[in-house]
């Protein structure tokens, strides 16, 4: 369903013993579309295994409602009602959340972070599988179904209007990091106080592992899937997430498109970016990566400092490395 520069997470997947107390247990299934890893310390293993069962559940009920690649989802049901003489739509709890989490994105990153691209995400999805680049026309064509100006709400009814035929959502960008979020907090209501929630590199933590200071986290170097910067990161009641163009892009002209569309010119971006944020909760990191993915580095700087997130930016030019930052990243690497 999403994609997701992944991170590699320094910790065994296997069960053992974490001191005479805690045992540490890790659970991955394919979840939206990629692994999803749970990752906990509990006294009791029967236990362990029943929450574990019930966090996967509660992915599988989001994804229902969240998923473009579902054609019976919730969000593709709403996007089956766009039209200039659309009814309101009144949506569930968890899908109206997300929704207002979106259009607050939206104008926090001056549209750099769009919910309502749809229509360019599939046909850029289409492009890169097909290794197809759609004509001008096209793309101008299909701009013209986007903007949030056409996704109309009522806050009083908790109701949702898709005013443009053709509109479909697109929640690639925030779901994943919302959905980790919300397994956090329902690990948390459980008793489990020392957790990680990878959902295919948008990762959310309570708190550290037993007896260590943070969970040690390594951030891929720009277009590499096996290398990472010299440093880790060291983290605990975080989310982190990093964006990039490692895994999804298409060439033309020798030119590399990422998946990450820029909504004013409906193209993926073309520099060589690895964007990684830390934020205080999993849906802020995941839509704050792909907006300063796209923003200028001051623009994308300043965003993430008004949030009280922190910003990784890497780039590739001329074949050289470059990092920029934010000033309160640097104490999240890993000391020795």
């Amino acid at each position: 369903m999403f994609s997701r520069v992944f991170f590699i997470i320094f910790f065994g997947c296997l069960v053992f013993a974490a001191d005479a107390q805690m045992t540490r247990f890790s659970f991955t299934e394919s979840k939206m579309g990629a692994p999803f890893t749970i990752v906990f310390y509990s006294k009791d293993s029967v236990q362990a295994v029943s929450i574990a069962k019930r966090c996967f559940v509660l992915v599988d009920s989001f994804n229902f409602i969240f998923s473009d690649y579902i054609d019976t989802s919730e969000l593709s049901n709403l996007s089956k009602t766009a039209g200039v003489n659309s009814m309101p739509v009144k949506l569930s709890p968890a899908l109206y959340d997300i929704l207002i989490q979106s259009k607050k994105a939206y104008e926090l990153s001056e549209g750099a972070f769009d919910i309502t691209m749809g229509p360019l995400s599939k046909l850029w999805r289409k492009a890169r599988k097909q290794q197809l680049f759609p004509t001008d026309s096209t793309v101008r064509s299909i701009r013209n179904l986007i903007g949030f100006n056409k996704l109309i709400f009522d806050t009083l009814n908790y109701t949702v209007r898709l005013t443009q035929p053709g509109m479909q959502l697109d929640l690639g960008g925030i779901a994943q990091g919302y959905v980790a979020q919300k397994v956090i907090d329902f690990l948390i209501s459980q008793g489990i106080d020392h957790a990680l929630v990878n959902a295919s590199g948008d990762i959310v933590m309570s708190g550290a592992p037993v007896n260590k200071d943070g969970w040690v986290v390594g951030v891929n170097l720009p277009e590499k899937t096996d290398e990472l910067l010299n440093q880790k990161l060291i983290l605990k009641n975080r989310a982190v997430t990093t964006s990039g163009d490692a895994y999804q892009f298409i060439e033309k002209d020798g030119i590399r498109y990422s998946h990450i569309i820029n909504p004013i010119t409906g193209y993926g971006v073309t520099f060589h970016r690895n964007v990684t944020v830390i934020a205080a909760d999993g849906t802020t990191a995941d839509w704050l990566a792909t907006a300063c993915s796209i923003l200028s580095l001051k623009k994308a700087k300043k965003l993430a400092s008004i949030l009280g997130a922190e910003v990784l930016i890497t780039e590739l030019k001329r074949g050289r490395l470059k990092l920029n930052s934010t000033r309160g990243f640097r104490f999240f690497w890993k000391q020795g």
